[in-house]
């Protein structure tokens, strides 16, 4: 793997997991049903300096937003192993267009929003269509939880030869231990920093 340092930072998007008001905001649909922890509503404020200083450099940001498609009737389409993990997600939970489904204040607004349908923000999705289009070839990323959007996405990433930064206090879990794990396991897909040593490689940047 390269090192990060050497990439051309306007060739370098940010791109964040999650980072929406039903998952975070106290009136979105986690925080109604009590499913919060300080740790993820800690990381819009670290990781918004990342997003202004590579968009001020040429890069950009993508966020990936989590998002229930209702059916006819309203109700969204969801897995049943979330439905059985999340009993508390209903109609208009994560629905395109909705509070809830927005990027929370302090990142918005991104250069473009990727409706995400499963854990990684490459399945099913026009991620990588956007990255070739605006010639976008290093990732850096944050986001919840840890061991899943953000682990997937790594993953994914790896298989496609993307090289991408894992941001160590830029994204989180419920759990640290479970946190702290995934990153020990993501050691050899991608690197590993945290935001504000990526922040200070972007704006050493010439």
């Amino acid at each position: 793997m390269s090192n990060p340092g050497t990439w051309n930072i306007s060739r370098t998007a940010l791109l964040t997991i999650d980072l929406q008001n039903d998952f975070i905001h106290p009136e979105g649909a986690y925080g109604r049903a009590g499913q919060t922890a300080e740790s993820i509503a800690a990381l819009p404020e670290r990781i918004a300096p990342l997003a202004r200083a590579l968009q001020a450099k040429g890069g950009r940001y993508f966020s990936a937003q989590f998002t229930l498609v209702p059916d006819k009737d309203g109700e969204p389409l969801i897995a049943p192993h979330l439905k059985e993990l999340r009993p508390f997600l209903g109609k208009g939970d994560f629905a395109p267009g909705t509070f809830g489904h927005t990027l929370v204040d302090v990142l918005h607004p991104a250069d473009f929003v990727i409706e995400k349908v499963a854990y990684s923000a490459f399945y099913q999705t026009r991620l990588e269509y956007l990255m070739r289009a605006v010639g976008i070839e290093h990732l850096i990323v944050g986001g919840i939880v840890t061991n899943g959007g953000v682990a997937s996405t790594l993953r994914d990433a790896h298989l496609r030869n993307i090289e991408t930064v894992m941001l160590t206090d830029g994204c989180a879990a419920f759990r640290q231990d479970v946190h702290d794990a995934t990153l020990l396991s993501l050691g050899t897909v991608t690197h590993q920093m945290s935001c504000a040593e990526a922040l200070a490689m972007i704006e050493d940047t010439a």
